[in-house]
């Protein structure tokens, strides 16, 4: 094995050594002293990001036998879960001291699953995004149950966890399919095989194919296997649901283009119609549902539904401004999603979890800043011009409508319609209702300062978007 392999697994392997040593280092730390865990985290996620810039690829580069890619797509996204989970991390921090929950699980489980989604990002065969995959199961399946004490929180996790092993299992057997019928388990093998070997496009494939869409779309949280995804958002901590609902998505989208269109690419006109199928029924249950929601995490849940119909409609098409829209829409939604529940987490304070919409009433009379921030990001969710996430939908449907699917870009457009209604509840409640709870608003300066970053960051990108549309375009042309 040359230096070339260590050079481009070096952000995963600087990664894995220093959370042994945050783990290592945590057992020594007294509850009331976690702050040295806390920043040994940030810390540690600032070194991985310098390894990323240090060991930026120029091409597309194979190591390990062809089981680990390093490119620039890998490289973009890996620096976004990178930069959400210290978001993440940065908001969660007083609300774990208020709520007695500070401990260093918390930030190590949150460091393993950062590096299950890493090795998901860069995976180049069946076996290691599985691996990656399981690796960010496995840890968001603690995090969701880490206060123990909470009933709510523990049902959560163990219909994530029960739910989460048969998509794992589904995951796993439609591998085993596609080995049996190509005899491969590396991507760039697979494609080759199915150029080489039409006669392997058949029924076998076929059926292995159904049963790795069944986990794609349950990683994302998709129609009809999305039933974990609102029971976990509500029943986790909020800390918890705005680590779960930011960065893993960034990694599900890799779990989809690396299997679908690295892999499976040969087959588009197969997957895209299963592909079809999943993303309308999101888009619709999501938005529908969502309507009737009266808590701002379960809403916010099936408002996650809808944008995951979005971000796989974008791909049906199965060209590289449909993939490129789709990466643009899912950087954008988490940008905005990481923001909402941000605000959620600061609203909340001990003993008082601010999760309902009624929870929003006055903010402007509490907080006209906040507010402010809070409305860019549902506006931003809503696709309302000039913030970003307009841009984000309207590059999905235009993607959609170069594919010919004019009737389904109409059915977006009309989704987003939908949509506009329960984000602007959160605003109407926000700016004209009276303020239930006057209690001032507490937040370090930290947290208050990656909110307002969040909100600039909506606006700013919705104003200049061209360099992030350009971004994504050129990593995946």
């Amino acid at each position: 094995m040359d230096l070339t392999s260590y050079i481009a697994a070096a952000p995963e392997m600087v990664l894995l050594g220093l959370i042994c040593v945050v783990l290592v280092a945590d057992l020594f730390v007294e509850d009331e002293r976690r702050v040295i865990t806390y920043w040994m985290t940030l810390a540690t996620l600032g070194a991985t990001l310098w390894a990323l810039f240090a060991t930026a690829p120029e091409t597309r580069t194979l190591v390990f036998s062809g089981a680990y890619v390093s490119d620039p797509l890998s490289q973009v996204m890996k620096v976004a879960v990178v930069g959400f989970v210290a978001v993440a991390f940065i908001y969660a921090r007083d609300y774990l001291k208020a709520n007695s929950i500070h401990k260093g699980e918390f930030y190590v489980l949150g460091l393993f699953g950062l590096l299950g989604m890493m090795i998901m990002i860069s995976a180049n065969s069946l076996l290691t995004m599985y691996l990656g995959l399981e690796t960010l199961a496995l840890s968001q399946y603690a995090l969701v149950a880490i206060d123990r004490k909470n009933v709510t929180s523990a049902e959560a996790a163990m219909k994530f966890f029960i739910l989460g092993a048969i998509a794992s299992g589904a995951l796993l057997y439609g591998i085993s399919w596609v080995y049996g019928v190509t005899g491969h388990i590396q991507f760039d093998l697979i494609a080759g095989e199915l150029a080489a070997d039409p006669s392997a496009n058949n029924l076998p494939l076929w059926v292995g194919l159904a049963f790795i869409i069944v986990g794609i779309a349950f990683k994302f949280g998709a129609v009809p296997f999305h039933m974990w995804l609102p029971d976990v958002y509500h029943g986790a901590r909020s800390p918890v649901t705005l680590y779960v609902a930011s960065a893993p998505k960034i990694a599900a989208f890799a779990l989809t283009i690396r299997i679908l269109v690295d892999a499976l690419g040969g087959i588009h006109d197969v997957w895209s119609d299963m592909i079809l199928v999943v993303g309308v029924l999101s888009l619709l249950l999501g938005n529908i549902v969502a309507v009737a929601q009266t808590n701002i995490k379960r809403m916010l849940a099936y408002s996650t539904i809808a944008h995951v119909g979005f971000i796989l409609l974008a791909i049906v098409p199965g060209s590289a401004e449909g993939y490129a829209a789709a990466l643009f829409y899912t950087l954008t939604y988490v940008v905005a999603a990481a923001g909402a529940f941000g605000m959620i987490v600061i609203l909340s304070r001990r003993g008082y979890e601010a999760e309902n919409l009624a929870d929003f009433k006055g903010l402007n009379e509490r907080s006209p800043w906040f507010a402010l921030v809070m409305m860019l990001m549902m506006l931003s969710m809503a696709g309302i011009p000039p913030l970003i996430g307009f841009f984000g939908k309207l590059n999905a449907i235009s993607a959609v409508l170069g594919g010919g699917y004019t009737g389904l870009a109409v059915l977006m457009m009309l989704a987003s319609v939908i949509g506009l209604f329960y984000y602007l509840k959160v605003v109407w409640y926000m700016y004209f209702e009276e303020a239930a709870d006057k209690a001032v608003i507490q937040a370090r300066a930290d947290a208050q300062l990656v909110l307002s970053l969040n909100g600039i960051a909506v606006f700013a990108l919705g104003i200049a978007p061209g360099w992030l549309w350009a971004l994504c375009l050129a990593v995946l042309a």
